[in-house]
This record gives C-alpha cells, sequence and structure tokens, in this order.
C-alpha cells in the first residue's frame, strides 16, 4: 500500500502555462484599447508582448500608455478588462491523462492563489475541474489567507477528508510561497520546476521554504509517488 492518500494541485504555471493566461489577457486589452483608446491592435499586442518578455511585471499597463503617450489614468480599466476577461488556455498536455491516472489511486484537491472569479474563468478554460475531489481558491477564506498562509492548506485537507496531513502531498511551481504553509501543516510538497516557467530562476529563501522533492516534469510524478 502506498503512504499517500490525496494529491493537492497548485493551478497556475502547474497544470497550465502562466504566460498563455498573461498573453490572453494581453489580447483582451488591446482590443478594448483598440475600441476605447485608438490604440492600433496589433501594435497594442506587439508592445505588451515585447514588455512581458523583457521581464516587466507590476507595473506593464503603466509603461504600455506610456508608450502611447497616454495618461495612467486609464490602468484601472486596463486592469480589469485583463481580470475579467473570459481566458482561453489549454492545460499542458500531459496533465488530463496525469490526473486521470492519480485519481484511480489518490484523492485529488486543487488549491490556488489569486483574485477568485478570476481562478474560476481560468479552471472553467481548462475543463479540468471534474478532475478533483475538492477545490479551493484561497481568496475564499480572504487575501489574508493567500499562500503561505497555512489555514488553506488545512482547509483543502478538511474538503478532502484527510485526518493525517502527513499522508497528503502538495504540488506546486513556486518556491517563495508555496511550500511553507504546507509543510507547517505537515503536508509533504513536490517542486515542479520546469523550463521557463515563471519560478524557474528562484530559489527558496530559507529552508522553511523548501520543498521535499524537485522534479523538472510534472509527467515524473507518478514515479516519485511510488518511490516515496
Amino acid at each position: 500500500m502506498f503512504p499517500w492518500q490525496a494529491i493537492v494541485f497548485d493551478l497556475d504555471d502547474t497544470l497550465y502555462a502562466e504566460r498563455d493566461y498573461v498573453l490572453s489577457g494581453f489580447r483582451a486589452v488591446a482590443k478594448w484599447s483598440a475600441i476605447n483608446l485608438g490604440i492600433p491592435q496589433e501594435q497594442g499586442y506587439a508592445a505588451l508582448y515585447q514588455l512581458y518578455t523583457s521581464g516587466v511585471r507590476g507595473d506593464t499597463f503603466n509603461r504600455w500608455l506610456h508608450l502611447f503617450g497616454m495618461n495612467e489614468k486609464y490602468v484601472p480599466a486596463l486592469v480589469q478588462v485583463y481580470r475579467e476577461h473570459e481566458p482561453h488556455l489549454r492545460p499542458f498536455p500531459e496533465i488530463p491523462p496525469l490526473l486521470a491516472e492519480l485519481h484511480r489511486q489518490y484523492r485529488l484537491g486543487l488549491l490556488s492563489d489569486g483574485f477568485l472569479e478570476v481562478q474560476k474563468r481560468k479552471l472553467a478554460a481548462l475543463g479540468l475541474a471534474a478532475s478533483f475531489d475538492a477545490i479551493l481558491f484561497t481568496d475564499e477564506l480572504g487575501r489574508e489567507h493567500w499562500k503561505p498562509s497555512p489555514k488553506p492548506f488545512r482547509e483543502i485537507l478538511l474538503r478532502l477528508g484527510m485526518e493525517e496531513p502527513n499522508r497528503a502531498v502538495y504540488v506546486a511551481d513556486n518556491p517563495l510561497k508555496d511550500f511553507i504553509g504546507a509543510r507547517e501543516t505537515g503536508m509533504y510538497t513536490i517542486w515542479v520546476r520546469r523550463a521557463g516557467g515563471e519560478y524557474d530562476h528562484r530559489e527558496p529563501p530559507t529552508e522553511a521554504h523548501r520543498p521535499h522533492e524537485m522534479v523538472q516534469s510534472i509527467a515524473e510524478l507518478p514515479r516519485l509517488l511510488a518511490a516515496c
């Protein structure tokens, strides 16, 4: 008998490429801006893409508006368009068969940070909701309980009916916040350090942030779970 009873997954950059969501949002912003601000759609999207691929984060729309000589007063509207758009997403190719395989043996959960309605739209676009026995978006608990808070980890274990946290595994991609709360809860942790991922170049800031195991491909998960 394997020691594990439940596997809990992060969403962004674990089950699909977060870059795809960003670019989907940029397309929505470029389309809205062409209609409302007169910025040519393809030119606007190309500029957003260039900012993103050059590493700009956080103030992307401010910088983008400056490029076109536009006032920053439009930033809140752009953020709203970005967050409220219906994304076009697909899971990584290996994810649907992997979840189906694991579901035959383990209870599966999903635990993800992010604004609630945004995360709901992502999951709907991916078509993966039926793969999980329990789903928790940390925003349901309040922003103060986003990761690295241990509270959402305790809650997802309750929803999965897990009485022994050390028989549950959390699989995620961000060493800055994903593993410290899970470890505090007593869960085993696995870092999917996929090349080109948003956080593949980051290192855990402390020993408490460090996962128990690391894989470069989530396809390695069944083998690793069987070996642990």
